[in-house]
């Protein structure tokens, strides 16, 4: 009997043993620990995450300075929070700002965003609802952006419109966000004080609420006539209408 016929009588095959590489084990872990969107996987059940959106309805989020969802400019569509945009800028907003109707203040915020061609939006944190003002008035916010086609990406210091910035304040570094229509994942991590931006699995930026450093940052900026702006460690988690479609699924906190 030839050798290869052998091998065939045997069940074994010459190209393959049937064994997974490094690469195909750690994918298929991948799969397996991922949760589906809008759930919490038992690890991170365990370890105290929670959900502050579920996918299918609205529960736990109201407009900025109003007792309710907005009627209008927000919607869910295919599982994800979607502003709707209007074409017309921020001052087109339908819906307006909305917020998680509940304060923070050491956590860890987890969330994926898509944004439109040319779409702008941001995340907002620590932010105070203040009668007669804007969220931004009081809150940083996580820039979301299409860096290749929005003119903020031009505009400021250093990039710091681009997405995944302090918006105004510091860029983002690396620049990693992905093109418009495709999923972001960011992280905001903010711990007596300290504050950290992440973006697609990378740390791109750290600041330091109420040091030197932070006051002389604020002094320099747009910010610097607003009082309230960023002297709050408690607050709310924001979403900005800014008038553009704007899509936010799997978010989630954890309290530090």
């Amino acid at each position: 009997m030839m050798l290869t016929a052998a091998f065939v009588l045997l069940g074994i095959s010459c190209k393959s043993t049937g064994k997974k590489t490094g690469d195909e084990e750690a994918a298929e872990e991948a799969t397996m620990e991922a949760p589906a969107d809008n759930t919490l996987s038992q690890a991170e059940m365990e370890e105290g995450w929670m959900l502050l959106f579920d996918g299918s309805s609205t529960n736990g989020w109201k407009g900025y300075n109003k007792d309710s969802f907005p009627e209008a400019g927000w919607t869910i569509e295919d599982g994800a929070l979607k502003c709707i945009g209007s074409g017309e800028g921020e001052a087109g907003g339908q819906g307006g700002d909305i917020i998680y109707d509940r304060k923070f203040k050491d956590f860890h915020l987890k969330l994926d965003w898509k944004i439109s061609e040319g779409g702008n939006s941001g995340i907002f944190y620590l932010a105070q609802e203040i009668p007669g003002t804007d969220i931004w008035k009081s809150a940083p916010e996580m820039q979301v952006l299409d860096n290749e086609r929005h003119i903020d990406a031009n505009l400021g210091k250093d990039g710091n419109r681009k997405a995944g910035s302090l918006y105004d304040l510091i860029p983002a570094n690396p620049q990693n966000a992905k093109p418009a229509g495709e999923w972001n994942q960011v992280e905001i991590i903010v711990y007596q004080g300290t504050v950290v931006h992440k973006m697609n699995g990378e740390q791109v930026l750290e600041y330091h609420l109420g040091t030197p450093d932070w006051e002389e940052l604020v002094a320099n900026s747009k910010f610097a006539e607003y009082a309230e702006f960023g002297k709050y460690r408690e607050g709310y988690i924001g979403l900005q209408d800014h008038g553009n479609d704007v899509w936010f699924k799997n978010i989630k906190l954890k309290e530090l």
